[in-house]
Order: C-alpha cells, then structure tokens, then sequence
C-alpha cells in the first residue's frame, strides 16, 4: 500500500506530520507513505499580517487543492488554520487524540531579572517587567489587552524558531506561543524555566488549537479505511462544538475569537468568548452537552454570544 501525503515544510509541519505517519506505520506496517511539501499563500506572504492576507485558508488551500487534484492522497493540518466548511469532495478522514489546547508566554532567554514569571503562573496575576509582545494573533493580542491594557503587542510572523530567534534579537519580553506546537517540536522541556502559564479560564484558546486534521477525498474509501485508525471520538467531538461556534460567527482565524470544549465522562463543555480588538469589550458564554450533539451545542453557546452582542464586536 502507497499513499501520498501533502502537508507544508515548516519544521512544525513536517514534525507533526512524521509523528503521524510514524503511528499509521506502525498500525499498518506494510503501508508506505511519500511526503510532498506544497508551499500556502501563508508561507509565501510571512512579512504580511494574516487579516492582510485574507484570514480562512491562507494555510490550506494550496494543499486542498491538490487532493483535489488527485496530486495527493491525504493532508494533515493543524485543525484550527482548517476553516469549518470544507470544500465538495473533502472530508475529514480522522482527527487524531489532541496535544495540549493551551497558549504560553514565552521570556528571553536568560529571562530578564525584571521579567518574574515562573512556570505554573498565570499571566491573569502580575508578570513583572513584560511590556512588549510579540504575537501575529488578533484573538492573542485582544486577550493579553484585555488582562494587560498597558502591555504594548507588535506584530511577529514566522515559525516557532524564527519566532524565538526574533525574542532573543527584536528587543520582545516575551512572545506567545502554542504549548502544542512546542510539544511536538519537543523544546518544551528546554523552555521551561522561560515558560509562563495563561490562565485557561480567561485565555482561551483558538477554535481547534491543539488538533490536527487528516483531510482526504471523500470518496477514496481504501484511504479513509487506513488513516481511521488515528481517530479520537473525544477529540473530534470537541472540534465539532468548536468549528460549529465558528460556522455560526462567520469567523476565520483572524478573529479574535476563543472556543474551547473539553468531553469528560460522557459531558461536553464548551467555553467561548469574542473580543474587541482592542481588548476593552469581551463577551463569554459557555454550555454542556453529550458529545452526541456536540454541533447543536457550538451552536447554542454561539447564539448566546450573538444574543449578547459579538457580532457588533466582530464586525
């Protein structure tokens, strides 16, 4: 068996792809896998911030194109740059168990003695001497605003390393980043002492932060049948809940928009909130539900953020 998988060449990318093939291989050991990197307008355009670019897809479409295309056999993405409505033909083939969903603040390297975070404090308490942020996120930057008013957020694109790299040379406090990202980079045990923990009730996390996305055609049967060992029920139910909240909004992942379901003992609970860009108005809302109905429960907890006025905030 010969599959072909697309995915884009960051060092992220590639990293959380080969852990998924590794997994598939082993689950299938006679399954041989051909990688093809394909370059997205995301990549391309790293000097332009994302709402420049135009916010849903900027990271995938190139990609969805060519499974379209029968280029390749299946994708992997990082769930929350998937938008929610998928185009004709595609399908969500498996989504595999979820990496941590959290964001982190991230410090120089030694941090700066002013700068007194240390790993397990929330960014929501006191952080002393941080006052430039680097991040290229709207929902990240309206957040930090929102606990912070006085904290200056300038933008950074890049990959984790040009990232951390731009920390130690741009003159940035700190940066944030995704825990998951740097799990699956494995430097997340190098960072600790530099790592300061959000808090989670107040610091959401993107919609689908966390998760990856398996895409293939939807009617390649002999590919679904293999990647569907990498499903999670838990996993994608909350991604479900999360992408339905998304589907109402009309948000892309330029919007400072956070959603976040957790299934536990056959309960889904679902937190999402939308911001003012600039941090001074936010909305929240929350709901549960069993996992069965996880989209009528993204649904129900995004009225009540329209019943309370995100749409003003997000127009």
């Amino acid at each position: 068996m010969k599959l072909i998988l697309g995915t884009r060449g960051s060092a992220l990318a590639l990293a959380q792809s080969r852990q998924v093939v590794a997994q598939l291989q082993r689950a299938h050991p006679d399954l041989q896998i051909e990688e093809r990197i394909i370059r997205t307008e995301g990549d391309a355009r790293q000097n332009a911030s994302l709402p420049a670019i135009g916010g849903k897809g900027v990271f995938t479409l190139e990609i969805e194109n060519a499974l379209l295309s029968g280029e390749i056999d299946f994708a992997i993405h990082s769930l929350k740059d998937l938008p929610p409505d998928m185009p004709a033909g595609l399908c969500l083939a498996a989504v595999p168990r979820r990496a941590s969903a959290s964001d982190v603040l991230i410090l120089p390297s030694p941090p700066n003695p002013a700068a007194q975070g240390a790993p397990g404090q929330s960014v929501g308490e006191e952080v002393k001497g941080v006052r430039v942020v680097g991040t290229s996120s709207l929902r990240r930057r309206a957040m930090i605003l929102s606990l912070h008013p006085d904290w200056q957020i300038e933008e950074i694109r890049g990959n984790i390393d040009t990232r951390l790299s731009k920390l130690e040379s741009q003159n940035f406090d700190a940066i944030i980043l995704a825990r998951a990202g740097l799990q699956r980079l494995r430097i997340e045990e190098e960072l600790k002492n530099r790592i300061v923990e959000f808090d989670a009730a107040q610091f959401i996390p993107a919609p689908g932060q966390g998760a990856l996305a398996i895409q293939g055609r939807s009617d390649d049967e002999r590919a679904t049948k293999i990647l569907q060992v990498m499903e999670d029920d838990d996993t994608r139910e909350a991604i479900i809940a999360e992408r339905a909240v998304v589907r109402v909004l009309n948000a892309g992942c330029s919007t400072p928009l956070g959603a976040h379901a957790i299934c536990e003992n056959g309960v889904l609970t679902l937190r999402a909130c939308v911001l003012s860009p600039d941090g001074k108005n936010r909305i929240d809302a929350q709901g549960k539900g069993i996992p069965e109905f996880a989209a009528e429960l993204g649904i129900s907890v995004a009225q009540k953020l329209l019943d309370q006025g995100a749409q003003e905030l997000l127009s």
